[in-house]
């Protein structure tokens, strides 16, 4: 599953581990998280990330 780079600080979402703590389980593809998830360090909206290399 594709990885995407939060383009505020730089933290990467991997499906792998989702972001436990924001109520992705691993697994969950980026396209399948919540639209009001919010970056884990900074805050910023999905709309902020872009695919990471």
């Amino acid at each position: 599953m594709q990885k995407y780079e939060c383009d505020v600080c730089g933290y990467v979402y991997d499906p792998a581990t989702g972001d436990p703590g924001g109520g992705a389980e691993a697994g969950t593809a980026f396209a399948d998280l919540p639209e009001g998830w919010t970056c884990p360090v900074c805050g910023a909206g999905k709309d902020e990330f872009s695919p990471a290399d």
